[in-house]
């Protein structure tokens, strides 16, 4: 699965307002773009994501019947 591919499905299943899912998009774009991008760069942006996706926190606590 390409970003394209993980971008109509976040489309299709209105994910736009699930940050997880927004996450794993600029995952899949970070790397597709590793090759391109000095390792210094693409460290910068991983460790911005994990920061991101750690700032989520237990997001599914209640609505686990919905997400799982």
């Amino acid at each position: 699965m390409n970003s394209k591919d993980v971008a109509k499905y976040i489309e299709a299943t209105d994910g736009i307002s699930k940050p997880w899912l927004l996450v794993q998009l600029r995952m899949k774009k970070l790397q597709e773009r590793r090759s391109e991008i000095s390792t210094e760069e693409y460290m910068i942006e991983l460790a911005d994501l994990h920061r991101d996706l750690m700032n989520l926190g237990e997001w599914w606590v209640g609505i686990e019947d919905e997400v799982f």
